[in-house]
């Protein structure tokens, strides 16, 4: 069954796992439109909804016979259980046929839109008025035949009432031909009718939809230029208060909020799960840069925790037991209480200022120069001898000019990884190779694998995870969109002692998967994103996780990636600001770790040091035992703390000398004429002998533009891009056949990864097969498809 739109609909009872006390529950279902609802029972149709899922972006998964898993890529996810395995199937086919024409229905208003946003106002309103003249011409033709004929009808009928008996015959032959006429030009004036509404309404909807995509275009612009004024206000304001050395009001907070999920002491056995907000407790206002006081050094080391208290670990063990991971929503109600404590951290070494002190950082980077060696602060001296010889710089980026603003305009608003964007905004490597660069500190890994203590690891380890976003500060090119099946290949044993697998896994979502492994440590991540167009800045939310296993001692890590915001689209010069709050879980041996990060946001009136990071890391007991500090762009310091002191709402911990647990490499010196790339991203994309078929250094649209051949990989991304929607159609016209004759039709299979069940939870998360070195050892790449 269809609706009226021709999207399958389906409805009936299945069972829907709830928690794990409750197990599967009865539950009503519904496909229509493209979204799979369910309620508890019939009656809740009409007003309460106890869950959807979008089907456009979904992952439709087979567990047995009669058991699937629907999820959305990592916020919700429906298990659900069908009596038979012929049930289980009819719903899984429609499913994926739902899937398919929601995919299409949206690209198809997608192009419809582009096309719309494309046609030059002034051609299309004189080509529909020159169409609508005419026809409205031929009208009034036909009106004045009208008129005439029926005037000539009228005068034959007042004859044919004359009493000459004689003419009577040849009168009505008179009558009968004006009559024909009369007919005819009637019927040729409801024809020209007919095509005058017929052009009217088949234009009337294309100028709506131009009329309402230009009122947004108007408000939206409307809001950036009020906005920049407000802000251009506020910063002239607060730089004449600046001068006269005037506290700067609170138009802005000037003291920078530092957010951070974290657990709170409690007064029994059982410990709470809390949420820790903490800043810098100085005065607002701008104060003169001068020598710093006693007092002032005591206030630098000063945070004041906001507590989000929620129910104790026990109570939300209990609760997962009473929910699991796809609990109903009128289940999940929590009580939040905020308490705010004030934690002071004072140095043991105040008196003398060291390499890890509180004193400035200057000092800091002039004590730790002695202990740097050629590459990395570790000491790693790499042995030329056994490193394989690489490229250190890629070809200069072309001058082509481009109206940003006159492409920009038409995607406010929309998803960026659907908006088909030139490569003249990309730089010339692929999202599976930037993931890989996360790894370009890996030294810190290998430090970290040596810790003994399960807290300073964490601490190391946070300090790895904020070195992977150093070269976003000056990067701003948007790297390729991968296809489907493409990969990424990196083999760095011969350096930096890893070697990575990445592939696009999925489409719809777009979901990359990664593999790295070392000597002493593995890593896996499944990468995916959201990403919106606001007009005056690019938002882009990363989903997924990232997991780090250290194989000596079995801990396992694993958190989530920030916000990344690209500002100043339209005027001004683009900046990157990554902030949001990030929580490392250790799991396994390390269960009950964990270390919050906060990247705090850009303010332009915050005193404190811009793109800054700061953390602490707790133990089982929620104690805090290290804490972290620096920016996300230059460096990162660790300190342990060696007490705490004072109540359990503002608590002192007592610090050790700060260690400087990462510092950026500096960049080449005129990597600004190549896309500010590192050496490492120089030579991530270098053409390499043996790799797969699908690795994207095979790519010719991402090799071409590195050549500075832009026009010609513009084209050829258009090609791939063309290519690739065309074998997603086959694939889509076979599914519908096979459910036309009742027969199961296989989802996609990625190649080298496989989508298995998450350890601990009921995630789905695809990991490597461990299959893909041998096969290129062997020159095995029968199964790899053809996307190039």
């Amino acid at each position: 069954m269809t609706d009226e739109k021709g999207l399958p609909e389906m409805k009936g009872w299945l069972l829907k796992w709830t928690n794990y006390i409750k197990g599967y529950q009865r539950r009503w279902f519904v496909l229509s439109k493209g979204v799979l609802s369910y309620y508890r029972n019939q009656s809740e149709i009409n007003h309460t909804c106890r869950g959807t899922i979008s089907l456009h972006g979904a992952l439709i998964h087979t567990v047995d016979s009669c058991t699937f898993v629907i999820s959305n890529g990592g916020t919700q996810t429906f298990h659900i259980k069908a009596g038979t395995e012929v049930e289980r199937q009819s719903w899984v086919t429609a499913l994926e046929l739902a899937k398919a024409k929601a995919i299409r229905a949206i690209e198809s208003e997608e192009e419809e839109e582009t096309e719309t946003a494309q046609v030059v106002p002034s051609q299309e309103i004189n080509s529909v008025v020159r169409d609508l003249t005419e026809r409205l011409e031929n009208m009034r033709t036909c009106y004045d035949l009208i008129t005439k004929h029926g005037a000539a009808l009228q005068r034959a009928l007042n004859d044919l009432e004359t009493n000459e008996e004689e003419s009577l015959a040849s009168r009505t032959k008179i009558v009968n031909e004006r009559a024909t006429l009369f007919r005819i030009t009637s019927n040729a004036m409801i024809n020209a009718g007919n095509d005058y509404l017929h052009s009217a309404e088949a234009q009337g909807h294309k100028w709506s939809k131009m009329l309402h995509h230009e009122r947004e275009q108007r408000q939206r612009l409307e809001e950036i230029v009020e906005q920049m004024a407000k802000q251009q206000s506020q910063m002239e304001q607060a730089a004449v208060l600046v001068r006269q050395n005037k506290p700067v009001p609170p138009m802005v907070p000037s003291n920078t909020t530092m957010s951070l999920s974290a657990g709170g002491a409690s007064g029994s056995v059982v410990t709470s799960d809390d949420d820790m907000e903490f800043f810098d407790a100085e005065e607002q206002g701008y104060s003169p840069v001068g020598p710093s006081s006693p007092q002032d050094e005591r206030d630098r080391g000063t945070f004041i925790l906001k507590l989000h208290k929620r129910r104790s670990s026990s109570e939300d063990q209990v609760e997962g037991l009473l929910e699991g991971s796809s609990s109903e929503s009128d289940e999940q109600k929590r009580t939040v209480q905020t308490v705010q404590q004030t934690v002071c951290l004072v140095s043991a070494n105040r008196e003398r200022v060291t390499s890890g002190g509180q004193g400035d950082d200057d000092d800091v980077d002039k004590a730790a120069t002695a202990k740097v060696s050629t590459d990395s602060i570790y000491g790693r001296n790499w042995n030329p001898d056994l490193m394989k010889k690489r490229r250190n710089r890629v070809p200069d980026k072309p001058n082509y000019p481009l109206s940003l603003w006159g492409i920009m305009k038409n995607c406010i608003g929309k998803d960026l990884s659907k908006i088909p964007m030139p490569v003249n905004f990309n730089e010339p490597l692929s999202m599976l190779q930037r993931l890989v660069e996360d790894y370009e500190y890996s030294e810190i890994l290998d430090h970290a694998a040596k810790c003994q203590d399960e807290c300073e690891q964490l601490a190391y380890l946070s300090a790895f995870i904020v070195s992977a976003y150093a070269t976003t500060s000056n990067r701003i090119g948007k790297p390729f969109n991968p296809l489907l099946g493409e990969t990424y290949e990196c083999d760095r044993m011969d350096d930096y002692g890893w070697r990575c697998l990445a592939e696009q896994v999925s489409h719809h979502p777009p979901i990359a998967a990664l593999h790295c492994e070392s000597k002493n440590w593995v890593s896996w991540q499944e990468f995916s994103m959201t990403s919106k167009f606001r007009g005056k800045y690019v938002q882009i939310n990363p989903l997924g996780g990232v997991y780090v296993m250290f194989t000596n001692s079995g801990r396992r890590y694993s958190w989530r990636k920030v916000t990344t915001t690209v500002n100043n689209i339209i005027v001004g010069k683009l900046w990157v600001d990554q902030h949001g709050e990030m929580e490392i879980r250790g799991s396994q041996a390390a269960e009950g770790y964990k270390c919050v990060l906060n990247f705090v946001p850009y303010s332009y009136f915050s005193r404190d040091v811009q793109r800054s990071v700061k953390g602490v890391v707790m133990n089982k007991h929620n104690e805090v035992k290290w804490v972290v500090r620096g920016t996300w762009d230059n460096k990162i310091e660790i300190a342990p703390v060696l007490k705490t002191t004072g109540p359990a709402n503002s608590p002192t911990h007592t610090t050790g000398d700060y260690k400087l647990a990462w510092r950026r490499r500096p960049a080449p010196s005129d990597s600004d004429k190549y896309y500010n790339f590192t050496t490492l991203a120089c030579q991530l994309n270098e053409e390499e002998e043996g790799v797969a078929p699908t690795d994207c250094r095979r790519r010719p649209d991402q090799r071409l533009m590195e050549t500075g051949m832009w026009d010609e990989s513009n084209k050829e991304k258009l090609r791939l891009e063309e290519k690739q929607r065309t074998k997603r159609r086959e694939r889509e016209a076979e599914a519908e056949k096979a459910a036309a004759e009742g027969t199961p039709y296989p989802a996609y299979e990625p190649m080298w990864f496989k989508r298995e069940k998450e350890e601990g939870t009921e995630n789905y998360v695809h990991v490597f097969k461990n299959t893909y070195w041998e096969a290129k050892e062997a020159q095995r790449w029968e199964g790899c498809p053809d996307i190039y």
